[in-house]
C-alpha cells in the first residue's frame, strides 16, 4: 500500500496524500509527498526503508490535496477516499 501510494506522490509532486490509517491499534494520520511518508501524530524512522504505513495497517480514509500541504489551509482535491475507491486513481496512473 505505502509503496503505490509513494509511487503516486513521486509521479503526481503537485499532490499531497494524508492518510487515516489504524496501525497496531493506534489512530495515525501520515503525509505522502514527493515519494516520501511521514508521520503527523507519531515518531517517523529516519530510515526510508522502514514503511510508515505497514501492509498490516488499516487504512481509514485517503485525502488528496494540492501541495505544498498547509495544515492551516488545506486545499483539498477529494476527501474520504478508502483504500478500495483509491485503486482505479493508481491504477490509471499506470501504479
Amino acid at each position: 500500500m505505502a509503496h503505490r501510494l509513494e509511487k503516486y506522490t513521486a509521479k503526481f509532486s503537485h499532490e499531497v496524500l494524508i492518510v487515516r490509517a489504524e496501525i497496531e491499534g493506534e489512530l495515525d494520520e501520515i503525509a505522502i509527498f514527493k515519494g516520501f511518508s511521514s508521520s503527523l501524530t507519531r515518531q517517523t524512522a529516519f530510515d526510508p526503508d522502514v514503511p510508515v504505513l505497514p501492509e498490516s495497517a488499516n487504512i481509514i480514509s485517503i485525502d488528496r490535496l494540492e501541495a505544498p500541504y498547509n495544515p492551516e489551509n488545506p486545499r483539498y482535491l477529494q476527501q474520504g477516499l478508502t483504500w478500495v475507491s483509491i485503486q482505479d486513481l493508481l491504477l490509471a496512473a499506470g501504479i
